[in-house]
């Protein structure tokens, strides 16, 4: 069967649309996920409705749940809390306890080298600190 004759038969299986409601979305995240649970069988077609299926999910979710991206800060404790790590852990990164309580509670800007100390230290790329 050609690849665009399967496509054809996918999408008369599930319209594909602009979301509009949660509903809509769940529906379309199911069949994303079944198709994701056995990616490594799927044909050309079903990858392209997957591909088609991110994108209407990804731009449904951004115009309703209007996620932010997180402030440095927030990265930092959110790392903090995945790691079970208190401010005092933060020392080698910090050069002090203070200065660790300033940069926690705003009062001071990360410099350059803590952001290479907290990607180092968690992992992460320096971006996520910026």
């Amino acid at each position: 069967m050609s690849a665009v004759l399967e496509y054809k038969q996918l999408i008369a299986e599930i319209p594909l649309k602009v979301i509009r409601t949660e509903q809509e979305n769940r529906s379309y995240l199911a069949k994303l996920e079944e198709l994701d649970s056995r990616w490594a069988e799927l044909s050309k077609a079903e990858r392209d409705l997957y591909d088609t299926l991110a994108v209407l999910i990804e731009d449904f979710e951004k115009k309703t749940y209007n996620l932010r991206a997180a402030t440095p800060i927030e990265a930092i404790k959110e790392l903090m809390l995945a790691n079970n790590l208190k401010q005092k852990d933060l020392i080698g990164v910090f050069e002090t306890a203070s200065v660790a309580s300033e940069v926690l509670n705003g009062k001071r800007a990360l410099t350059t080298d803590h952001i290479r100390r907290l990607s180092k230290r968690f992992n992460v790329s320096p971006a996520v600190f910026l």
